[in-house]
């Protein structure tokens, strides 16, 4: 018998699409810390159109996008939809996630239903002028974050995706592990390896910031899996620990610093004295990790503001710092004679394309790569999963959340 609603966790006949669905949803006049500005809803089922795919959702993974989502800050997302003309005043958030094809657009071959499949977070206009004169459309200026600039995603009973965006759940993974990594692995996948010729090779140090992270246990492990030589940078001692137990070979504690910030005025020969002596300072315990007086080759950036100066000045002549977020701010002051006289790179990197997701999946499936998924949460504690974020009170690595598995 079918129904137009079901519970969650219910699974309707294979291919039936209900009209409506329970959903994690964000509204505007609830904006505010993740808690309140989430709440559990019945919605209707998005319509699914040419190219795209409506998947029965098992589980989510949890990422920082959504903080920002229940803020409504730095992004009003259901403003910014509105703006291009979309009528939802409602947000499902939900950047990656695992599932079953429940239904397939017109033209779409390359899943059917039924099929088991892991979601990655970006989508594109296919069409676009700047992918048909050749551009990765990752890069493309069509771009966007699904669950977070788009819609209807991971945080639902159906989220609605391009069939680019699904990818084959390797048959060793839970619903939960398979939700949890793609965004954080491919992300960092692309920092180490997609920008030759600053990849990871065999000897390189590699200095990774927030090493307990989702981002950080995975830049460890790929760092270490190449023969890259991981210094992880953590808030305590416990989440060295833990960057240790993955492979760094070691740690540093960032709280034993204060010279973290923007970056003092040239002409300030006091600030800058007392800021260099910090930066140095700070170097120095990378020499004593690797046991010899070498510099990262590169640094693996997200929280940009307070860093960037040190993370610039501390990368090797010719070395790359590469940046994909701004957790501590977007005003980033870098000095220029560091990067032009000692010929270093500022590389900015965003998620990751079609291939690397592929790429990153294989060694997970392969047992080599672990997902570090470290918190499972219910469907109704999505609100609470993303208030853990925001407090920087969630354990190291990946989260998830049961939306229909068991």
């Amino acid at each position: 018998m079918t129904a137009d609603l079901y519970a969650i966790g219910d699974k309707p006949p294979l291919g039936h699409v209900p009209a409506r669905m329970h959903a994690a949803v964000i509204r505007p006049e609830r904006y505010g810390e993740p808690e309140g500005a989430f709440s559990m809803e019945v919605v209707d089922v998005p319509r699914v159109r040419r190219g795209q795919v409506l998947v029965y959702v098992m589980a989510a993974g949890i990422n920082y996008n959504n903080v920002w989502s229940s803020l409504g800050y730095p992004l009003d997302v259901v403003a910014a939809r509105r703006r291009r003309g979309q009528s939802e005043n409602f947000h499902i958030g939900g950047t990656e996630g695992s599932g079953i094809v429940w239904a397939v657009g017109e033209a779409v071959t390359s899943v059917s239903v039924g099929d088991e499949v892991m979601l990655s977070g970006a989508t594109w206009d296919e069409c676009a002028a700047d992918i048909r004169l050749g551009a990765e459309p990752i890069t493309s200026a069509t771009r966007s974050a699904w669950g977070y600039e788009s819609n209807y995603g991971s945080f639902a009973q159906f989220a609605l995706v391009s069939d680019y965006q699904c990818h084959p759940k390797p048959a060793n993974l839970s619903w939960e592990k398979s939700a949890c990594f793609l965004s954080t692995a491919a992300t960092a996948y692309r920092q180490l390896c997609g920008w030759a010729p600053h990849t990871v090779e065999p000897g390189d140090p590699v200095l990774i910031r927030g090493g307990a992270g989702g981002l950080g246990s995975m830049a460890i492990q790929i760092a270490r899996i190449r023969g890259g030589i991981p210094i992880a940078v953590v808030s305590d001692e416990e989440r060295g620990s833990y960057c240790r137990a993955l492979g760094a070979q070691g740690f540093i504690n960032r709280t034993e610093f204060d010279h973290w910030g923007r970056l003092p005025d040239i002409s300030d020969g006091e600030a800058m004295t007392a800021w260099l002596a910090g930066a140095r300072r700070f170097g120095e315990r990378v020499w004593h990790i690797l046991g010899e007086r070498r510099a990262p080759r590169i640094v693996l950036e997200h929280s940009g503001q307070d860093t960037i100066p040190t993370s610039l000045y501390l990368c090797d002549n010719a070395g790359t710092v590469v940046i994909c977020g701004g957790t501590s701010g977007y005003n980033a002051d870098v000095d220029l004679r560091y990067l032009w006289m000692r010929q270093k790179r500022l590389q900015g990197s965003h998620y990751a394309s079609i291939r690397q997701c592929r790429q990153v999946i294989a060694p997970v499936a392969g047992g080599q790569l672990d997902p570090c998924l470290s918190w499972v949460g219910t469907f109704e504690e999505t609100g609470r999963a993303h208030q853990l974020m925001y407090e920087n009170q969630h354990p190291p690595g990946n989260m998830a959340v049961r939306v229909n598995a068991p």
